[in-house]
């Protein structure tokens, strides 16, 4: 069995993130695109709701691009009411994709290109 590192997202991927109405919509983007199945395997709708759950998030439907080895996330309710109805400070959700960044994931070490 490989030897393996917990790291965050960011490590080893970047994210944007949009917004319609109470809806974001993140993406996520390995920087190699060998990293793409190690995401797919570990960054599920299931654990992406869990982070925004605080937030009030109800739904997180992840939509898989393999062949731009990318992905992306809608979560629905997240965002207090949207724009025009939230007094929240990010309206729009684009800190969001940092959160989703701080997530962290299991590499086997031999993945990473670190001394």
């Amino acid at each position: 069995m490989a030897e393996t590192t917990t790291i965050p997202l960011h490590d080893i991927a970047h994210s944007r993130a949009g917004d319609k109405g109470n809806r974001v919509n993140l993406s996520l983007m390995p920087y190699d695109p060998a990293h793409y199945a190690l995401l797919a395997e570990q960054v599920t709708a299931e654990k992406v709701l869990a982070l925004f759950r605080h937030r009030g998030a109800t739904a997180c439907k992840r939509y898989d691009l393999p062949l731009l080895h990318a992905f992306n996330f809608v979560i629905d309710d997240v965002l207090e009411g949207g724009v025009n109805g939230s007094l929240n400070l990010d309206g729009h959700g684009k800190s969001h994709s940092f959160r989703l960044l701080a997530m962290t994931i299991e590499v086997p070490k031999a993945m990473l290109n670190r001394p």
